[in-house]
């Protein structure tokens, strides 16, 4: 049976909450519980040698310690806090701003790894922890790697993973469009490519023959919903679909060579490199612009390379 050697004020409205707090077996020192991994917008009830005490609605506190308090909080003001868990698993809570929230994910530095697991920096005092049963590839000690945080209900600790499949979505549905651009987090390189997290809700694909350069675990950029594979899982694009993306290209193109004279000494055939380091673009997005503003006669290309018509 569950003891709480706290007094019995300290958890009032206890009977008339059950439907809004979790009793937590590892930890006799609370009976109500602010969900860690999350921003509260909380009432500071009392001041203390420790820090303030911010409670929600429902009666549950937290601690902020002493060393998080702003110029501006007071006794009955409201504060914007982030809540996480301690080593005892007790709810604390910081001004500190982390690098993901409950159900999210984000690229975090392996600080550590010892015979448990490993230990990830993630923008808060205690470092993020990731079972190796929760590892799909070993994490290594300062190297960056994609992690989802969760709420461990048995342990009622947040605790990382590197294994995606539960989290997010693999079949594209009604909540994404052909040609729609999202937010992608590059999650692991792949055999076809990069497997990528998108708009943290899904998981796809980006296509390594598709791509102008490497791209890094970790890395966070947009990219585009290619039409539906047979299967219905989700392949990206760096470039946007279809015929989209070449009117902007082509009007950068348009406004490099206004500001050089009507002259470029670019071509088909000219290094990837620098045609990146001049126009900021990869080749085959060159040459899809160009071709545009050729066959609209905009341009001519010769051997010493483009004029402006």
């Amino acid at each position: 049976m569950l003891s709480l050697s706290v007094p019995l004020h300290r958890c009032k409205g206890v009977i008339s909450h059950l439907h809004s707090f979790r009793l937590l077996p590892s930890n006799p020192y609370l009976c109500l519980m602010i969900q860690p991994g999350e921003y509260h917008h909380l009432l500071i009830i009392r001041e203390t040698p420790q820090g303030f005490y911010l409670s929600d609605e429902d009666g549950g506190e937290v601690l902020l310690p002493g060393n998080y308090r702003t110029p501006d909080m007071a006794v009955d003001e409201y504060a914007e806090v982030f809540v996480y868990a301690d080593a005892e698993g007790r709810p604390v809570a910081t001004t500190e701003k982390p690098l993901l929230t409950l159900n999210t994910a984000a690229p975090l530095p392996v600080a550590d790894v010892n015979k448990f697991g490993a230990f990830c920096d993630w923008g808060v005092s205690k470092q993020l922890f990731v079972p190796f049963r929760n590892q799909r590839n070993p994490l290594e000690a300062g190297k960056t790697a994609v992690v989802y945080m969760y709420f461990d209900e048995q342990s009622q600790r947040l605790v990382g993973t590197t294994i995606f499949k539960n989290y997010f979505k693999e079949l594209a549905d009604d909540g994404l469009e052909m040609g729609q651009s999202v937010r992608c987090i590059i999650a692991e390189r792949t055999d076809l490519g990069y497997k990528a997290i998108v708009n943290q809700n899904y998981l796809g694909l980006i296509y390594s023959n598709e791509t102008d350069r490497p791209l890094k675990v970790g890395e966070q950029l947009t990219a585009y919903v290619k039409p539906p594979r047979h299967d219905g899982k989700i392949d990206l694009s760096i470039y946007a679909v279809g015929t989209a993306n070449i009117e902007p290209s082509a009007q950068e193109l348009l406004e490099k060579l206004r500001t050089n004279e009507g002259f470029l000494p670019l071509h088909d055939k000219s290094d990837p490199a620098l045609i990146r380091s001049e126009l900021g673009m990869s080749k085959k997005m060159f040459k899809k612009a160009l071709g545009g503003l050729y066959r609209q006669r905009k341009v001519e290309i010769r051997e010493d390379g483009i004029h402006l018509v």
